[in-house]
């Protein structure tokens, strides 16, 4: 791998998981484990038994795998994280480049949950975050009704990390903020939901606007039935890359959720290994395109030298 940048542009951390969305609570229990929407599932690999999802042991995860820097964005039903995720930026400067995210009652009638969406921008934007994460695929209220709140982010320079469903009402919401707003960066997560049947709608969106991305946070749980190596993850960035080129994608590996199946350093080496990229397109697709896209100041990485496992 040499001297490859890589970034990881779609990452999770919480302290503790004890939230509520659409009327269910979403908590953890122990083992790694919590209860969401009814069921009990491995939230968090077994070996993290506090439920504890941190800084420290995600660089842990990062030094071994050789990720310089991360990108880290929220998700309702892990609960706010904006106070931990600003001590986080506080003490990592160099590593992390973290999300607010307003606080969101998916139960809240259309013109209220858009008021109080900007209110909570304004608010995170005051506190110091110039990157806000909103989870759209789990949100009910149409995003051109939120259409003051992106205007509010392009016109203050702030980022946008988005989510979307496999919905193409939404999708096409989501083009018209694009439209609207041509000088707001925006990331769109999960690769576009690249499983679903409007995938590629999604990844076209990175066509819409000169400073739209997408990134892959969550391709190896979206393919998870396909499981290691992921061909058909790799061809799926093949085809995205053809559509709309590969300086328009970055990869994300939606930690820590995935790597209850999987390590870390497995969520991208199947890339590394594959032969549909080429090596340039791997270097742009793992980190180059996230560096520039965020703003990472490269000369502010640590040497992160190959540490041999013990059964090699």
């Amino acid at each position: 791998m040499g001297t490859m940048i890589i970034i990881d542009a779609h990452s999770h951390l919480w302290l503790k998981q004890d939230t509520t969305v659409d009327g269910q609570r979403i908590y953890q229990t122990d083992r790694g484990r919590s209860m969401f929407f009814g069921e009990e599932r491995q939230m968090l690999p077994p070996f993290m038994i506090d439920g504890r999802n941190s800084a420290e042991v995600f660089l842990a995860n990062m030094d071994y795998a050789q990720v310089s820097g991360a990108v880290v964005v929220q998700e309702i039903i892990d609960g706010q994280q904006n106070d931990y995720l600003k001590q986080v930026a506080g003490k990592y400067p160099e590593r992390f480049m973290v999300c607010g995210m307003p606080a969101i009652n998916t139960q809240e009638p259309d013109a209220l949950f858009a008021q109080n969406m900007l209110s909570g921008i304004k608010a995170l934007k005051d506190e110091g975050f110039g990157m806000i994460a909103i989870p759209g695929h789990r949100v009910h209220t149409p995003l051109t009704d939120m259409m003051e709140s992106f205007k509010f982010m392009e016109s203050n320079g702030m980022l946008l990390s988005m989510c979307l469903d496999d919905n193409e009402i939404q999708i096409g919401q989501m083009r018209e903020v694009i439209q609207e707003c041509p000088n707001l960066k925006v990331a769109i997560g999960h690769f576009g939901m690249v499983t679903g049947q409007h995938f590629m709608k999604q990844i076209m969106l990175a066509s819409a606007g000169r400073n739209v991305r997408v990134e892959s946070g969550g391709i190896t749980w979206l393919f998870n039935s396909e499981f290691y190596p992921f061909k058909g993850a790799v061809k799926a960035i093949r085809q995205a890359a053809d559509a709309v080129g590969m300086d328009k994608l970055m990869w994300g590996s939606d930690y820590p959720r995935t790597i209850c199946a999987i390590t870390y350093r497995m969520s991208y080496d199947f890339i590394l290994k594959s032969s549909e990229l080429t090596d340039y397109e791997k270097e742009q697709f793992l980190g180059l395109n996230a560096v520039s896209f965020y703003g990472f100041d490269v000369d502010r990485f640590p040497e992160l030298p190959y540490i041999k496992n013990m059964s090699e």
